[in-house]
């Protein structure tokens, strides 16, 4: 595959701000967002204010990379949460650049509509994307289920979903419960795992069945890994999960955690 160009800045000189009042975990919305909005006018520039991320003096380096803007913005649609985790998006992107480049497949536990698999794709191929793309969910919710339900998820999900990816002959969009659904349909070598399952006893066990197959210099991004509020106990399960087998989790303040397989 040609893998996508780095592009220069437009302007050298110039660096973007990006303000998108996404965020949570607070008790009035428009209150937060005036007050980043007044502290924005006092800042040097470079400031990135989304998605519970407030930063400034930041080079904001995804918005110089022109192949990720077409595939970020050929996926927002009209969802204001895919705007505002363009960081994280973006870290992903890195993340897949990379890992395409080594033996394996791709896998995301917990793809939801999909947007995150498809940013990724399509910044390295979209329909010529040259590695086999796992993607799980159950696509619904009930309520025993631990995790919590998103806005999207119903009994017309999963064929909507599928339905995106029309056209995406190496990715495989698969429903079934974690970790049941990985003893008959998982890779045997994966260069790129994305965990993103907003439960505890889903993510370990995904670990326990996926970890031992990402290759040498594979990558593990967990979505949720760096957020409290609630998923902190993602991060307290994971942490003696992975120094358990000598391995420190890179907390980002994206609210994820990265892992380089050796």
């Amino acid at each position: 595959m040609q893998l996508p160009k780095l592009t220069p800045p437009a302007d050298p000189n110039v660096v973007q701000d990006f303000f998108v009042p996404v965020f949570w975990g607070i008790t009035d919305a428009d209150e937060i967002a005036a007050f980043a909005r007044a502290m924005a006018k006092r800042m040097a520039g470079g400031v990135h204010f989304a998605d519970n991320f407030l930063s400034w003096g930041r080079n904001n380096s995804m918005f110089d990379d022109q192949p990720f803007m077409t595939a970020w913005q050929g996926n927002l649609g009209d969802h204001a949460i895919d705007q505002a985790t363009v960081w994280r998006r973006y870290i992903l992107a890195c993340a897949g650049y990379h890992a395409v480049q080594l033996e394996g497949d791709f896998v995301e536990c917990g793809c939801y509509r999909g947007t995150a698999v498809k940013v990724v794709v399509d910044y390295l191929g979209g329909p010529e994307f040259p590695r086999q793309f796992w993607a799980y969910d159950l696509f619904e919710h009930d309520d025993s289920d631990p995790h919590h339900a998103m806005p999207e998820h119903g009994p017309d999900l999963h064929a909507r979903v599928q339905a995106r990816f029309a056209g995406y002959p190496t990715v495989r969009i698969v429903r079934g419960r974690i970790p049941e659904v990985l003893r008959t349909e998982a890779p045997q070598k994966i260069s790129y795992l994305h965990l993103d399952l907003n439960q505890v006893g889903a993510e370990l066990a995904a670990l326990e069945m996926l970890f031992d197959r990402v290759v040498p210099g594979g990558i593990v991004i967990l979505d949720d890994y760096e957020w409290s509020m609630g998923y902190r106990a993602q991060k307290l399960a994971e942490d003696p999960w992975f120094d358990a087998r000598n391995y420190r989790v890179f907390p980002l303040p994206t609210g994820q955690g990265l892992v380089l397989k050796r």
